[in-house]
């Protein structure tokens, strides 16, 4: 059953399937969870199940067991966008070493948090928002050319991803802001992933 929305500091899981297998999964913390935007965070210690993206991969690999590095990374999403925008901070002092854009399926929310999937294809982008450089493209061409992301859904990708590009360059500077200087409350502690992390939702 799927929540109609989470509260801020709930624990949840962030999942990327494909073709109903689980490859990632990821604890979350909500920082914002409104029509407008879903942010969740996650960082140093964060637990993570993870296997080979199965777009690259040739075979379905089990998941393993495994967290997350140095970075503390704040996702932001529009629902319905076919993107996130995570902003990376570093461990010191929470610094912001740089923007990032995941191009991946617009969030589906379950009862434990919310699903998609990542399309390979990323953006790398400054910390002022005046450079940027696709990352990853080909991992993302040779998932093109094996026919399992067709070469229309390929172009729609980039076309997000250049969408998601102009909204970080000409959106409201106030926004970024507010997001570049944001912190995680000191009481929240690393959440454990469910015992139902690898329910399937319809």
């Amino acid at each position: 059953m799927r929540k109609e929305r989470f509260e801020h500091g709930d624990q949840v899981v962030l999942r990327r399937i494909f073709n109903d297998e689980i490859c990632r999964v990821t604890a979350a913390t909500v920082v914002k969870d409104d029509p407008d935007l879903i942010s969740l965070y996650w960082g140093p210690g964060y637990p993570l199940k993870v296997t080979k993206n199965p777009l690259i991969a040739e075979s379905q690999e089990p998941l393993c067991d495994t967290t997350w590095g140095d970075m503390h990374l704040l996702m932001l999403a529009t629902p319905g966008d076919a993107y996130g925008i995570y902003a990376m901070h570093n461990k010191e002092d929470y610094k912001l070493e740089c923007w990032y854009i995941n191009l991946q399926e617009p969030l589906r929310r379950t009862a434990i948090g919310f699903d998609t999937m990542d399309y390979l294809l990323d953006i790398n982008v400054s910390p002022d928002r005046s450079e940027w450089s696709w990352k990853d493209e080909e991992d993302f061409n040779k998932a093109v050319q094996s026919n399992k992301i067709s070469k229309e859904q390929a172009q729609a990708i980039r076309l997000e991803g250049e969408r998601a590009i102009k909204k970080m360059q000409t959106g409201s500077e106030s926004f970024f802001d507010m997001w570049e200087k944001w912190t995680p409350p000191t009481e929240w502690e690393i959440p454990a992933l469910p015992l139902n992390w690898d329910e399937i939702y319809e």
